[in-house]
């Protein structure tokens, strides 16, 4: 009986989904009255809410806390870092992120966002639309999270108006429609999560609404597996040498499956191989496939070190070039600097890189384009940014395992930026009639080595296209 229930319980999908929205929203008590009413709770959790909500102010059961687990976090009623979740019903498991709503916490959001398939995006219904509420939109709609379910929150403050309501959900509709968003999905519903409103169970006092309630849509929700369908990509993180006999390429696979015989290409260098071994932990496969982490080994011992990647031979490479065009969302206090060289971390290749060129800056409000020299916190803009070596990636909306970066600070080593690519050049990384002069003698180089120096030039020259003229 036990054996049958955990195989039943093995075979249900995942789903990962977040909150979102402006501040006091009631993000955070959705989420516990979601727990609290699929019997998610445990008795010394219910114990120690009761305890809880009686030291508040609330004058009831305080859901919020459920999920607001730090303790700046229930002293100020708000939610400040990521909090995750996770609970089962009989259809699905899922994993719940509950992200802050302040401006200031914005990259909380991002990182919350960025596994997530679903994202429920919340709306007072006494406030309406907010700039956090489009702000929030359009992260979602850059990282690609195809379904949305806008949640008309707190319905009994507003005697459950059905007229509200429709209002709320037509303007959010055709704002989303001006933006071009590319969501798969658009569900409304109506609910109030402090009284459990059309969360699990349906609203008695919302007779005018024949729609799904908010689980109900969770459950049925397809659940999108294009990394495994896709090409293959497995970014090296280790190389495994334990003795003379052994050499293996220890990875995380992106997306796409490997099997043993497949014939591999290393990138950037372009060398080829064909897969030996796949192991996966201390086990022996014969195929793998993402999101596994497995141990790779090849037929020839060809270099291959930390930031390559593997992609099989005979499928859709990925782009490779020093120059990409990417979207990013600043989340960094500090303004950014256009002549700073800061870090670019995409899978495990870490590169220096700086943003040559912001071509437009996105107002959240208006979705215009404007001119912009440099981002501020929470600023979202299109950017090109140049590597100090080769990247080899794939556009987001193509592969988001391959897609998608961060730029580090180097002196603070703080996370600046999050981006996702949307092009890369293959090849030159500089216009064409780029020149450097260099001055011998200024820089203490020997006359004799003229030739050397010059020889080397033109190789230069013909992989980059940058002129360099030496002079005395």
């Amino acid at each position: 009986m036990i054996e049958d229930f955990l195989a039943q319980d093995e075979r249900k999908d995942m789903l990962r989904l977040l909150t979102a929205g402006s501040v006091d929203d009631g993000k955070s008590t959705l989420i516990g009255r979601l727990l609290f009413d699929s019997k998610q709770v445990y008795e010394d959790q219910l114990q120690a809410l009761s305890q809880e909500s009686r030291r508040g102010s609330c004058g009831g059961t305080d859901y919020a806390l459920l999920c607001d687990g730090l303790k700046a976090e229930r002293e100020q009623g708000i939610t400040i870092d990521v909090a995750y979740r996770y609970f089962a019903t009989a259809q699905r498991k899922f994993i719940i992120a509950d992200t802050p709503g302040h401006e200031q916490y914005t990259r909380n959001m991002v990182t919350g966002g960025s596994t997530a398939d679903l994202a429920i995006v919340l709306v007072d219904a006494r406030q309406g639309i907010t700039t956090q509420t489009r702000r929030h939109s359009h992260i979602i709609d850059m990282l690609g999270i195809e379904h949305i379910v806008l949640a008309i929150n707190k319905m009994d403050s507003i005697g459950y108006s059905a007229e509200q309501f429709n209002s709320i959900a037509k303007q959010y509709t055709a704002w989303a429609t001006e933006q071009g968003f590319s969501f798969a999905s658009l569900k409304i519903v109506p609910i109030s999560a402090l009284c459990g409103d059309n969360v699990v169970n349906r609203s008695q006092s919302m007779p005018w609404y024949n729609g799904p309630t908010l689980l109900e849509i969770l459950e049925s929700t397809p659940i999108c597996s294009s990394g495994v369908s896709a090409p293959f990509r497995m970014p090296v993180q280790y190389v495994i040498r334990p003795n003379q006999d052994f050499r293996g390429f220890a990875g995380r696979i992106a997306s796409g499956t490997i099997r043993v015989g497949d014939k591999i290409t290393v990138l950037p260098s372009g060398k080829s191989s064909q897969v030996a071994q796949i192991i996966t932990g201390t086990i022996r496969s014969t195929y793998a496939f993402a999101p596994q982490s497995v141990t790779i080994v090849l037929d020839d011992q060809i270099d291959i070190s930390r930031g390559d990647m593997i992609v099989r031979s005979e499928q859709h490479r990925p782009a490779m070039g020093q120059k990409i065009s990417a979207i990013v969302v600043w989340m960094d206090e500090e303004p950014m600097d256009r002549e700073k060289l800061y870090y670019l971390k995409q899978g495990t290749l870490t590169v220096r890189a700086t943003v040559r060129a912001i071509p437009y800056l996105l107002d959240i409000n208006t979705g215009n384009k404007l001119e912009c020299n440099t981002l501020s916190l929470n600023q979202i803009a299109a950017v090109e940014i140049l590597c100090s070596s080769p990247l080899v990636c794939d556009s987001y909306s193509d592969n988001k395992g391959t897609g998608a970066f961060i730029i580090i600070d180097p002196l603070t080593n703080f996370t600046s930026a999050a981006g996702i690519i949307t092009g890369a050049e293959a090849e030159s990384t500089t216009d064409g009639n780029s020149v450097i002069n260099i001055s011998l003698s200024r820089h203490g180089i020997a006359i004799q080595n003229m030739e050397l120096l010059n020889s080397f030039c033109k190789i230069v020259e013909s992989r980059t296209g940058v002129t360099i003229n030496c002079t005395e």
